[in-house]
Parts: structure tokens; C-alpha cells; sequence
């Protein structure tokens, strides 16, 4: 079979947020590909590891990529894969200082503000804690950085691009955990709005949402809009 020919498939799981952005661009370049959502539980997380993730990616994790022989992880690696595979719609801004800058926004996304993000995970149940104290104002200082981006354009590099994905979904991550945003960032949560009504944004987060909500796990009022309405009772339709 011609590598090209070949079926996509992407692993990932429930509350992935690599997987998610990688799955969110996909979509947006409306790619043909199978979805396959790993084992995970609230309480054993990724256990029992899936067997492909396991023999693909020594870090043991999601998300992973198959395109025929080709077999890839990291979800930055997996998107520049993506984006030369299928070029339109193109998810780099166009030339190389502009594409350099969003490409170094998605790496901050992901190396500086997630961080403190994940130290608040293990500190729910202890908001004044110094640790958690200095995540959320480490956040707060991004969230000001990103809002200066925004005095003149929708978008963090200017044109959509995976930049926006990858700090939509880890800032999604860092509202559930308290790093909350709020009126000092007025563009920050206008762009936040933006994104959520992109189509392929809200599939992915809306699952995530929706797989949260079963899970008994409070929703940020943002995500909790992405829910599907419930249908309605005969005497509401009358």
C-alpha cells in the first residue's frame, strides 16, 4: 500500500491535551483519520497502558500517530508532520519570522505556562499553599502577555494557527485547575470565545466537557457551554 493511501490513526485520550491539539488540527484540515481513545479512569489514569502507545513512544504516553510505517509521537512532532502532509488550510502563519513566532508560542504554551499548571493539580485541596499561590501568579503574568499580543489582531500570530490551539487547550486545563482568567485580560477571554466557536474546537473540547461531566468533575463555565443541550421533555415541546 502507498504510504500516502494508507489509514490515519491517532491515540489519544479522554483528557489528553496533547492529543487534543493535535486531534483539533486535524480536524481543521479536515484529514481522514480514526480515533482511538486509550483506556483511562479518574482513579488508575493510563493504566493498563495501551500496547501500541507502549511500543511507539518510550515516554509511554499519548498522543501517537500511525500513517502507514510511519509512526510518530509528541504532539508537536505529530502536527509538522500534519501540516506538510496536508498544507491547506495552512496552520503556520505565513513567512519564516511570522511561522518562527507562533511556533515559539506553541512551545511557551506548552513549556512555560503549563508547568505551574500541572503543580496545581496535586494542590486542589490546598489553594494557599505557596506552591499553588506562585502557579497561579506565574499564570496570571502569562495571561497579561498574551492579552498584549492581541491590541491588534484576533489571533496570538496573527492568522489562526496551532499557537492558538495549543494555548487554548492548555489554558482549558489551567482553568479547571484555578488559574482562572478574568477582566484584566479582556482580549485574552474575547479571543478564548473566538476560538470556542470554531467547529473542530468545539467537537474536541465539547467531549472532553461531556466526559468531565460524567465523571462528577466541576466545569468552567466556558466548557460547560460546549455540552449538548438535553433534549426536550413532550410538555416543554407543546
Amino acid at each position: 500500500m502507498n504510504h500516502l493511501s494508507a489509514p490515519i490513526r491517532l491515540y489519544s485520550g479522554p483528557l489528553s491535551m496533547f492529543g487534543a491539539k493535535v486531534q483539533i488540527a486535524a480536524l481543521e484540515k479536515g484529514l481522514d483519520f480514526e480515533l482511538v481513545m486509550v483506556p483511562f479512569d479518574m482513579q488508575r489514569l493510563y493504566q493498563p497502558k495501551h500496547p501500541e502507545v507502549l511500543r511507539i513512544n518510550p515516554r509511554q504516553q499519548v498522543p501517537v500517530l500511525v500513517h502507514g510505517a510511519l509512526e510518530l509521537f509528541d504532539s508537536t512532532q505529530i502536527f509538522e508532520y500534519l501540516e506538510e502532509l496536508q498544507p491547506e488550510p495552512g496552520l503556520w502563519p505565513a513567512g519564516a519570522a511570522a511561522k518562527a513566532r507562533a511556533r515559539l508560542l506553541e512551545h511557551q504554551s506548552d513549556e512555560v505556562y503549563f508547568p505551574p499548571i500541572v503543580r496545581l493539580m496535586s494542590l486542589q485541596d490546598q489553594p494557599q499553599d505557596p506552591v499553588a499561590v506562585a502557579a497561579r501568579e506565574a499564570s496570571a503574568l502569562f495571561y497579561l502577555k498574551m492579552d498584549g499580543l492581541l491590541a491588534n489582531r484576533d489571533y496570538l500570530g496573527g492568522a489562526y494557527s496551532f499557537a492558538d490551539i495549543a494555548f487554548y487547550m492548555a489554558q482549558l486545563f489551567g482553568e479547571r485547575m484555578g488559574a482562572a482568567m478574568d477582566g484584566r485580560t479582556p482580549r485574552l477571554l474575547a479571543w478564548r470565545e473566538r476560538l470556542s466557536r470554531r467547529p473542530a474546537v468545539r467537537e474536541v473540547a465539547g467531549a472532553m466537557a461531556a466526559y468531565l461531566q460524567s465523571q462528577g468533575r466541576p466545569l468552567p463555565g466556558f466548557l460547560a457551554a460546549m455540552l449538548p443541550s438535553p433534549p426536550l421533555a413532550p410538555a416543554d415541546r407543546a
